[in-house]
């Protein structure tokens, strides 16, 4: 080839989607030299590969190994055609024929129909040679024949899946016969199970072959499979019912130990390692009692099960259940026997908060890294579709037959045909989900793969976007998968958390006292902003004629009166309605509205005057049951919530699903500890201790459970702690503060370059598997040596070390709050002795303490916030929590040493103490305390009102009328509350002026 030419046959190569020109070319040549045929007719259907790099090195692998099979092949024009296509869109089937080159020219009559299910059958079975349901063979042999003509199918799927003019559309037929093509593959390994029970091969036991024909046995097809939505590649859920022939002369007892030695041979057929590859996994798991439970039980064992011990979600996973292999007739009785059942199952208390609950937990169960990539479980993600349609399914089909349909695309149809979901929505669901069914399967084509995550590379996204003619470029079917997420999400959520055993019509006019129009004037009378919107949240929340409604509508005057009461009835309204929507049918939560005004009032209170709670009930919504026992809004006990988050470990091995549960116990108990502040239920005092015990409760826990994945057991002697700092270390935390920290280790017996690795392994995992988007959690190491600049971890020795030789006073004096919270109880121990030779020194030099005392001016001149009014910053304004911790802190440094009640990383407690020894006098003392204690209460109540953090005192007198009502005053004391806060620090900062500068009175 001339230099021209060669340069325009690369050209060429680049248009058709190759990248690895150069060697394209040289490979292209020897393919042709090997088929026998021009280069043209080689490349002909090459453009039309998702990946032609991978399908032109797969041809080759094949050709270098059986020139005749692949020349047989690509000399017809289809057969080039399939070739390229389903070897551009995975390497899985190009290792198949490199295994079985025999089955490659299978491939010129393939793609043009779909393989039905006698077909399949009739292929399959008859590769095992099965008569009269016994295979022809027991031996391992029959295994291989079964996987080679199940991937021989399997091509014939997906090659009729790629030829598709529209492979969107296509979805539901390939997915339907890939179940059936998992089904045939049961029925012949059965069939070879029979055999080897009647042989009495390895493992299957040795029975005469006729109590083996006497046996029944009927697979049930679940999940996916039993649905006929099959993947290419996934575990396909199956229940075994066992059985004896009505004319058999074997007991039910023989039959059953019989048909448990078939299930068992059956799955291994299918999932076992074998000279050809296992196909996909048989999953038992969802039979009665799970991995615990027999393998294979009788009709009536099963139908006794799950009228006395089925959980809701079983009843959830019989909605698909169909006879997939064996007897017919024993799984068609299965299936009239359990679906009853499944239809009676939403009538079970607490049914749709468990299954809504039971999405939230596969959603926690992801690891964090995978999210933005998970097809099936995240956000948006196949799951979101199927757990809607079976939602909803379940609760209407109690009386509506119509809908009673496993698949979930015909269900969908059917679903908007009765009117339970809007045509528009019903739409966007059926095309996403087509859409997300189809990125699924070929991304499990690549390698035959089980696989659910998106490509994380532009390569793959490119080939991903040719393979699923979705979008033309790799950018492209990103943007496609973010814009179907969000739709998806978008829908699952208004679906999937609506009341679904109300009516959708509005309330009946004659049942209205009230026209639209004036109901409108009413609401905006009585304080509401959006009177529009919120008569639509009215509407959903009374409309129908269920107890649930009429319920609702008893209360809604009333709770509407209280809503006005608050400082934000609108969002207390639209919150309301969505925890009542997140519980749905729960009998305990409108009865305790209606039977307990307090729990009412209550409700409302919080609602109507603190997003912080409203944001966390929403996830939270059992939490509403507190309010009718006083008791239950008062902060858990901490040897209680510690013994909780060590059952955490014993239960989850692996760290994330540790740290999700561990997550869920801090959310709940902020959550209580926040109700018990509004409705009046602890003091200040007990707040800061409840909420540093949980905090010192989620570190303990997220260390255990960070040091185990860390730590290898020969390193366990490695000693690692976490002392708190600042405001945690006092025990006074408020809602909205970081915990500051120092992390400290000790080698013992570990290498010290290791154990420092270690240590900093540790931390950093400690850092990132902390991390809470619901509620964040902030480790902020910054008080430690050096700062930010300083190392984040440091050995005992190291710390030592430096606060001898280097350390600064601030340093110093940020050690009067040092308190161990987690790790090592010697190491602590040696940490805080030798914090004290540094904070309570013997005796403090006149330049340390100017040196202090320059610092915090400097602090409040360079970190106040600019344009922000000095006075009404609540931590380094006049009077505030900085004015007071300096002061006290101060004191310890010059007194410590010599009294040892100053010893104590309390800010009130400090200043208790100084009262007591004279160091401050009792008003100056009194007021300093009420100014710390007003700030600290303001701070809390205003992340509390507004769910944000903030130190500045709002000037919005709607947001001071809000903290106010939090702190117990009068509705509308915007005033009185700025003005208590101006009051209060004009008064701390003259004392702490007078007795931390010296200024005269």
């Amino acid at each position: 080839m001339t230099t021209g030419s060669r340069a325009t046959g690369l050209t060429g190569l680049a248009r058709m989607g190759f990248s690895r020109l150069e060697r394209a070319d040289a490979e292209i040549s020897e393919l042709s030299q090997l088929a026998g045929l021009p280069r043209e007719a080689v490349l002909e259907h090459a453009g039309g590969a998702a990946d032609p790099d991978e399908a032109l090195d797969g041809l080759l692998r094949i050709a270098r190994r059986a020139p005749e099979e692949v020349a047989a092949t690509l000399a017809d024009p289809h057969g080039r055609a399939v070739a390229w296509r389903l070897l551009g869109a995975s390497r899985g089937f190009a290792d198949f024929y490199l295994r079985r080159p025999g089955s490659f020219p299978a491939l010129v009559d393939a793609g043009d129909v779909l393989p039905d299910d006698a077909a399949l059958r009739g292929a399959l079975l008859g590769a095992v040679g099965a008569e009269d349901g016994f295979a022809a063979t027991a031996d391992e042999s029959a295994w291989v024949a079964l996987r080679v003509a199940y991937r021989e199918q399997l091509a014939r799927i997906a090659a009729y899946d790629l030829l598709s003019e529209d492979p969107v559309d296509a979805v539901r037929d390939v997915s339907a016969a890939l179940a059936d093509a998992a089904g045939a593959a049961l029925e012949a390994s059965l069939a070879v199970a029979r055999v080897r029970a009647a042989t009495g091969a390895a493992g299957a036991g040795l029975f005469p072959r006729g109590e083996v024909a006497q046996t029944r046995l009927a697979v049930i097809g679940m999940g996916k499979a039993g649905a006929r939505e099959l993947n290419y590649v996934s575990d396909v859920d199956v229940i075994f019912v066992g059985g004896v022939a009505d004319d058999a002369e074997i007991s039910e007892a023989r039959a059953l130990d019989i048909a448990h030695r078939l299930a068992v041979q059956t799955m291994r057929g299918i999932s076992e390692m074998e000279v050809e590859p296992p196909l996909w996994e048989v999953d038992a798991n969802l039979r009665p009692e799970g991995k615990q439970g027999a393998l294979v039980r009788s009709l009536a064992s099963h139908l006794a099960y799950y009228d006395r011990w089925a959980h809701s979600w079983e009843f959830q996973a019989l909605l698909k259940a169909r006879p997939l292999a064996g007897d017919r007739d024993l799984g068609a009785a299965y299936v009239a026997g359990t679906q009853p059942k499944v239809w009676a199952s939403a009538g079970r208390e607490n049914f749709v908060d468990s299954v809504q609950g039971m999405r939230e937990r596969v959603m926690e169960h992801i690891p964090p890294a995978d999210v933005p990539y998970q097809l099936k479980l995240g956000p948006g993600g196949i799951r979101d579709v199927e757990f809607t349609v079976q939602l909803i399914q379940l609760v209407h089909g109690v009386a509506d037959t119509t809908i009673r349909i496993a698949g979930t695309l015909d269900a969908l149809d059917a679903l908007v045909a009765e009117g339970y979901i809007g045509r528009q929505d019903a739409a966007t669901f059926a095309r996403d989900y087509r859409m997300l069914r189809l990125l699924e399967h070929r991304l499990q084509l690549i390698g035959l793969t089980r696989t659910h995550l998106m490509p994380r590379t532009d390569e793959g996204l490119r080939v991903l976007a040719r393979a699923s003619g979705l979008a033309d470029t790799g950018e492209g079917v990103q943007r496609l998968w973010e814009r179907i997420k969000r739709e998806v999400r978008d829908v699952h959520v208004r679906l999937f958390y609506r009341p679904l055993l109300s009516a959708v019509a509005a309330l009946p006019e004659d049942q209205r006292s009230l026209t639209a129009d004036e109901a409108h004037a009413r609401l905006a009378a009585i304080g509401l902003r959006d009177p529009g919107g919120a008569l639509r949240h009215i509407r959903a929340l009374t409309s129908g004629l269920s107890r649930k409604a009429t319920i609702q509508r008893h209360l809604m005057p009333v709770m509407l009166r209280w809503f006005a009461d608050g400082v934000d009835p609108d969002h207390g309204l639209v919150s309301y309605r969505r925890i009542s929507e997140r519980l749905g049918d729960t009998p305990w939560f409108l009865r305790m509205l209606r039977d307990s005004t307090g729990a009412a009032e209550g409700l409302t209170k919080m609602l109507s005057g603190s997003r912080y709670i409203g944001d966390l009930m929403e996830w939270i919504p059992e939490s509403v049951a507190w309010l009718d026992d006083q008791e239950r809004l008062r902060p858990r006990a901490g040897d209680v919530l510690r013994a909780e988050a060590r059952a955490i470990q014993d239960r989850h091995a692996g760290l994330e699903e540790a740290m999700a549960a561990v997550r869920a116990l801090r959310r709940r108990e902020m959550l209580r500890t926040a109700m018990g502040a509004v409705l009046g239920a602890i003091t200040i005092e007990e707040l800061g201790d409840a909420l540093t015990t949980i905090t010192e409760v989620t570190i303990q826990a997220t260390l255990r459970a960070v040091r185990r994945d860390v730590v290898p057991p020969e390193d366990d002697s490695l000693d690692f702690a976490i002392i708190g700092m600042g405001r945690f270390g006092g025990a006074e935390l408020g809602f909205g503060s970081d915990a500051d920290v120092l992390y400290v280790y000790r080698p013992e017996q570990v290498d010290p370059t290791r154990a420092h690795d270690l240590a900093a392994r540790i931390v950093s995992e400690l850092r990132r598997v902390s991390e809470d988007f619901r509620l964040p959690l902030d480790l902020d190491a910054e008080l430690r040596p050096e700062g930010r600049s300083g190392p984040i971890v440091r050995s005992l020795d190291a710390y030592a070390e430096y606060y001898r030789r280097w350390s600064l006073s601030w340093e110093a004096q940020a050690l009067l709050r040092a308190r161990g919270v987690a790790g090592s109880a010697k190491l602590i121990g040696d940490f805080m002795a030798m914090a004290d030779e540094i904070r309570y020194p013997e005796r403090i030099d006149l330049a340390s303490t100017r040196e202090i005392k320059r610092i915090k001016a400097r602090v409040e001149n360079e970190r106040m916030p600019q344009r922000i009014d000095r006075t009404r910053h609540l931590k380094l304004g006049p009077g505030g929590l900085s004015d007071v911790e300096w002061l006290v802190q101060l004191l310890q440094l010059e007194h410590g040493h010599a009294r040892p009640e100053l010893r104590t990383t309390s800010t009130i407690a400090g200043l208790t103490a100084a009262r007591e020894a004279g160091l401050v006098s009792e008003a100056d003392a009194e007021q300093l305390a009420a100014a710390w204690r007003l700030a600290a209460r303001l701070r809390s109540a205003n992340t509390l009102y507004s769910g944000n953090t903030s130190d500045v005192l709002p000037t919005d007198r709607r947001a001071l009328d809000g903290i106010g009502r939090i702190l117990e005053y009068p509705p509308y004391s915007a005033n009185d509350v700025e003005e208590d806060w101006l009051r209060a620090s004009r008064r701390s900062r003259k004392v702490f002026e007078r007795l931390f500068y010296g200024d005269p009175a």
